[in-house]
């Protein structure tokens, strides 16, 4: 994710950089009349700190994005009140929505198998040592968004033995299946708001104020 929004930056340096050289390449004509200064964007700051560049509004979208996190699917960024400095970016506000699969958030958690449950539910599936034997677990749960965090309280448990065995360690099992992440390698300032689970991944929308990302 943190790579992926550095290379926002990278794009747009290079679009603005692109855009001068090009109007310094263009022959030279006879000065026209002045025309009137152009107004203030609505919106814009009463002045910007020199060498930055102030932006209004900020769309970006990409098909996937890999990060040093694991890859992305299906992403789109939208920025509002952005600056660009020699520093890196700083957004008023940022908005990121994108599919993070199944792999890149079992690999943030570790030593877990996720998967479409179907009817919006979430599959887990881990090895763990319960009162002392090593027992193979898979449970269903929701999946929600909870104080900036992707949740998955599980529904159900199957120890995959005698429903017997399943009730006298599904309570102590439960808690290896119940899952409470902060999605890895965002920026100062970013969280998770809403999340569902689709085919591929989990649809996940993030927002930050004053976020901050540095080159």
């Amino acid at each position: 994710m943190r790579s992926f929004l550095a290379g926002v930056v990278s794009t747009l340096v290079v679009l603005a950089v692109a855009a001068v050289l090009l109007v310094t390449s263009l022959p030279v004509a006879d000065p026209a009349p002045a025309a009137p200064a152009p107004g203030r964007p609505a919106g814009a700051p009463s002045s910007v700190a020199k060498g930055e560049t102030w932006l209004g509004d900020v769309d970006l979208s990409s098909s996937s994005v890999l990060t040093s996190d694991g890859p992305l699917t299906d992403v789109r960024a939208t920025g509002a009140d952005v600056r660009l400095t020699s520093n890196g970016l700083r957004a008023g506000r940022l908005d990121l929505d994108a599919v993070l699969p199944f792999a890149t958030a079992a690999r943030q958690i570790g030593d877990v198998e996720l998967y479409d449950a179907g009817n919006g539910r979430a599959g887990v599936r881990r090895t763990a040592t319960v009162l002392g034997r090593d027992i193979a677990i898979r449970a269903t749960g929701t999946v929600t968004a909870v104080d900036g965090q992707l949740v998955i309280e599980p529904e159900s448990v199957d120890l995959g033995g005698p429903d017997f065995v399943d009730s006298a360690l599904s309570a102590a099992a439960r808690r290896f299946v119940t899952i409470r992440h902060t999605v890895t390698g965002l920026p100062a300032g970013m969280r998770l708001t809403r999340v569902s689970v689709q085919e591929n991944g989990f649809r996940a929308t993030l927002t930050g104020n004053d976020v901050i990302l540095n080159q």
